[in-house]
Order: C-alpha cells, then structure tokens, then sequence
C-alpha cells in the first residue's frame, strides 16, 4: 500500500486539525479542517487572514536559454513578454486545444521560471523541450508552500518580512526574508481576496510557520483546511482540475475533455503570439466558430429554494461545504448543461454555481433551473447564469 506524503508543516497542521479532518492532495495527506465546522476558518480569508498549506503543489524549475522559449510553446500565454519578476496564470493543452492542466508561471530572472500544476507535468515538459538548451527539475518535496490569505494578510507579512510588501503588486514576486529564512513571496492565491504565496526550502518550512503565526497573533490569523479555501475559490469563480474540467490525458471519452476558451480563459489564451505552441490551431478554429460550451456562473434563486423545501413543511437545507458533484441544469425542460460544484456563499448570502453550460444558453442574464434533491425527491428550481466572480473585494489588487 502506498503511504501517503506528509507536507513540510505536518508537525504543526497535524497537531492543530481538531476532528482529524484529513484530505489526500496529490499523494499528500493535507487538512480540510481545523475545526469542526468551517465558519471559523471561512470567515479568516474574507475578514482577517487564513494560513493554508498548499506545499503538494507540483512544482518545477525551468533553467536555460530556451527557457522562456519552451513555456511559450507549451501554455497559451505570451511568455516571451513577461517581465521579470511576474507571475502569469496559464492553463496549457493537447494539440486538440483540450486542457491538459493549469497552473501558475513565475519568471524568476531572464533564464528561470518556477512553474506549478496540480498535475505532474514533468514528462509533458521534457516532451516539448526536445532539441532545446533548457533543464528541468522537479522540486516538489524540496520545496514548502503557504498560502496566507485575506485582508490582514499584507500587514502579517509586514511585521516579520525583512522588506515591506507595500509596493508588491497583484501577480508580482519579490525576494524576501522571513524569521531569517530566505523567502520567495508571489501575491498570488486561490481564494479571490488579497493573498499571498511563499515559497521556501522545506527544511526553513516550520520556522517559516511559526513567525507567520506569532507575527499573526494579533491580527486573527488562523489555519485553514482546503474546505474553507473551496468555498472562496467558488465566489472568486476558480476552477479545480478533477472537479470542475478532467484533464483531457485522464478522460475516458471526448465529451469529457474541455478547452480553455470553454473555460473562460479568453483572457489567457494569446492567439496573437508570435510562433507555434500547442494546441494553437485547435484554438484559432474554436475562436472563430464559437465555443460550444462555456463555464458560468449561477445564482440559484433563493425563492425558489425556499418554495419546494416549503413544500414538504421545511426550511432551505444548505450544505455547510462546497459540493463537488454533478448537478443537472435545464431549460425549457431539457438538459442544456451541469454544474460542477456548487456553495453556499456565506459573504453573499446565496447559493451559488459553477456551471458547464451548452450554447446558446450560456449568456449572462438567462434564466436557467438547476436540480435540487428535496426529502429524496428530484425537483428543479430557478437560477441565472451571472458574470464571473460571483465575489471580487476592491481590496484585492489594492
């Protein structure tokens, strides 16, 4: 059998995590709670600061003259544009244009990027950087994670970082020094708040730890699981490999498999780039036809939810987590899509969905039905497809 992987930060996490709430995460073994419920750990991201331990992070370091040349090849984005000491959100796919992954680009210096997937990636780069003057390193287990999130999260890092991160700017990275551990700081995050990544040796990772949460005392920092953090990425609209697209190398059929433009990466697909990278002509026929499918958002009405519970003498029964399962949508009676998680939104005050809607149905403003199990019984209620995020705090590039 397998052992799982235990993180950097297992010695702190494991002692903190209250009902022994334990998720698997790319071979590691990772909280999805501290507490009991997640209301504690929820409202640390959107009010005051939540430590989260994303270390199982596949993570690699691309070094070379051809470096820049082969993320340019292999994602959608312009990489031979990005300045230094930029990060770029990519997602990158098979010459069908399906995604294969999406992930996270940081150009270090001219010829050194740090790149992250939630997959292993390392095979599909050596593929590609055939011929090329590049090395590549996997440095997953040499490499701690944290993600410290939410509005405090600036003044934390602040009271213990050598220099100030007042001018670091949204999708920038600077070098630093935490509690005297060499540091790479990315404001970077899952959770659509303001946010922070640090990346460290594993071996400084509990030093690391420790003068973030002292330095936190005062400003409510508390740890937090991948459930808490699940919730926020659905109101900041982020999609999760596995959950809300499969991987096109993993799907057993091609109805499975989606493309970044169906995922509503417009934004990060360069299709004026100079040069060939993969997928590209897949791409530039999907732009011109039309999408045949597009990720959304739902607001799922909450008077209608409150009339078919009402209908069997109950109250709305809402999950107290993201649900990460398949949940029909319709129109007119007849299937046109599915959600693929959905959440109450505690901020917002509404349930809210993640959805793979077919065309025409997909523009904001249409009224859509989404199925709802009430007392065992399949009933539809009311919701409208809405613009991505459902939540975007004017803090967050601030």
């Amino acid at each position: 059998m397998l052992e799982l992987k235990r993180t950097p930060f297992h010695e702190r996490t494991s002692r903190l995590c209250l009902p022994q709430n334990w998720r698997r995460w790319a071979g590691h073994i990772v909280a999805g709670s501290y507490d009991l419920t997640l209301d504690r750990e929820y409202w640390a991201i959107r009010d005051a600061a939540a430590l989260i331990d994303v270390s199982p992070l596949m993570k690699y370091l691309i070094d070379g003259p051809d470096a820049a040349l082969l993320l340019h090849r292999v994602t959608t984005r312009d990489v031979l544009k990005m300045a230094v000491g930029s990060v770029g959100y990519t997602g990158w796919c098979d010459e069908e244009g399906k995604m294969l992954d999406d992930g996270t680009i940081t150009r270090l210096s001219e010829s050194r990027f740090r790149m992250t997937s939630a997959e292993p990636s390392l095979r599909w780069l050596a593929m590609n950087a055939v011929g090329m003057d590049v090395t590549i390193e996997e440095v997953t287990e040499q490499m701690g994670a944290l993600s410290l999130q939410g509005p405090k999260s600036r003044s934390i890092l602040n009271a213990c970082c050598k220099k100030s991160l007042d001018k670091l700017k949204y999708f920038k990275v600077m070098s630093n020094t935490l509690a005297g551990v060499p540091v790479s700081i990315s404001r970077t995050g899952y959770t659509g708040d303001l946010g922070y990544e640090i990346w460290m040796d594993a071996d400084k990772g509990l030093d690391v730890w420790d003068a973030l949460m002292t330095a936190g005392h005062d400003y409510s920092i508390t740890p937090c699981g991948i459930l808490a953090m699940d919730m926020a990425r659905v109101e900041a609209g982020l999609f999760m490999v596995d959950v809300d697209y499969t991987p096109a190398n993993h799907a057993w059929s091609e109805g499975q498999k989606s493309t970044p433009l169906e995922m509503g990466l417009d934004w990060a697909v360069a299709l004026d780039k100079e040069g060939y990278f993969v997928g590209r002509r897949a791409l530039e026929k999907e732009k011109r036809e039309g999408s045949a499918w597009k990720l959304v958002g739902l607001d799922i009405a909450w008077e209608g939810l409150e009339k078919l519970y009402g209908t069997v003498g109950l109250p709305p029964q809402i999950p107290g987590m993201a649900v990460r399962g398949s949940l029909p949508v319709l129109r007119d009676g007849r299937q046109v899509g599915y959600a693929s998680t959905s959440s109450w939104s505690p901020v917002l005050k509404k349930y809210i969905a993640l959805a793979h809607v077919q065309r025409p149905h997909f523009e904001v403003g249409t009224t859509l039905h989404i199925e709802v199990t009430v007392e065992h019984q399949r009933r539809h209620t009311p919701c409208k497809v809405v613009k991505l995020p459902f939540y975007e705090p004017e803090w967050k590039k601030r």
